[in-house]
């Protein structure tokens, strides 16, 4: 069974048994947001392209035990995702998870920052997609410093 909780804090801050996932676009153009924060510190966008990113997919570093997930929610950095290729990316990832034994998983609200989806609608496909799983997903709430 699938279990997700939501805090309030910074997504890099997560223990390294977790896997971290996000949403890009096909071009992995990561030059904004929490993208951004990626890319500077996983960097590896060579090898990230060289697993042939589609939009409905998922690329991915390994990182230790860990991965480093790449939602390919959209083609080009300046559109804007569907919940479909949402749904697919997610799925894609799932399934690269089960057969990889990944059991821990923290995510930003994904699709929900520069991207505009909303969390109550993406929150509720993630717990449909891994609803069958024997999974912990942390949601971490950005919360800026004052």
């Amino acid at each position: 069974m699938c279990r997700i909780s939501e805090i309030s804090g910074d997504l890099f801050s997560a223990s390294r048994e977790y896997s971290l996932a996000h949403c890009v676009s096909a071009d992995l153009r990561m030059g904004k947001g929490i993208a951004l924060k990626f890319r500077d510190k996983f960097s590896q966008i060579s090898k990230l392209k060289q697993q042939n990113p589609k939009p409905g997919g998922v690329v991915m570093l390994k990182d230790g035990s860990r991965y480093i997930y790449y939602l390919i929610t959209k083609q080009k950095v300046y559109q804007k995702p569907t919940y479909i290729t949402l749904v697919a990316s997610l799925t894609a990832m799932r399934n690269h998870m089960a057969k990889n034994g990944i059991k821990k998983l923290a995510i930003p609200r994904i699709g929900c920052g520069l991207d505009g989806l909303i969390w109550s609608k993406v929150k509720t496909e993630v717990e449909q997609v891994f609803q069958d799983d024997d999974i912990e997903i942390v949601v971490y709430n950005f919360v800026p410093k004052k």
